[in-house]
């Protein structure tokens, strides 16, 4: 392997890490780093995939980021959330992030909920559904994400062997 692609499988390995790491912080993306350390390893002639590989998982990754912003929204609203317990989810799980990660996120998420819907009047039944519902959704959001990296990324390694 010459230097400049042991520089390339090194760059690819470093996304596909920060990749994963996505998963669990908000203010990485995630699926998306993974797809594009494959992408670089294809390009560069290191690894070699299937345009059908290349087309269905960059589908995916297009449908996972959908679903990270709609999913919690509609769960949360499927439960009757108001729009401050939405926003306090949003609020709540970035905060969370940057104070406990990666956990925070979740808890975030959850108190954040719960917070906004007792502002917005909702007695405390009904904030701790909306909030588990937020909350539900949220910890669904990140497992699929992290099936989609972890696929990724076995790919990429896989390719190098």
């Amino acid at each position: 392997m010459e230097f400049w692609e042991l520089v390339i499988v090194i760059i690819g390995a470093l996304l596909s890490l920060a990749g994963i790491i996505g998963c669990l912080l908000p203010f990485l993306p995630g699926p998306p780093l993974n797809y594009i350390a494959i992408l670089l390893i294809h390009f560069f002639g290191i690894a070699e995939f299937s345009a059908q590989f290349l087309i269905t998982f960059l589908l995916l990754n297009i449908a996972v980021i959908i679903f990270d912003y709609i999913l919690p929204v509609y769960g949360a609203k499927n439960y009757g959330a108001s729009r401050k317990g939405i926003w306090g989810s949003i609020i709540g799980l970035i905060v969370g992030g940057f104070v406990f990660p990666p956990f925070g996120i979740i808890i975030g998420a959850l108190v954040g909920a719960v917070i906004g819907e007792l502002i917005a009047g909702k007695s405390n039944s009904e904030a701790l559904r909306t909030g588990f519902a937020t909350f539900v959704a949220s910890i669904l959001m990140i497992a699929v994400k992290l099936i989609l990296a972890a696929s990724l990324t076995f790919y990429f390694v896989k390719s190098l062997l």
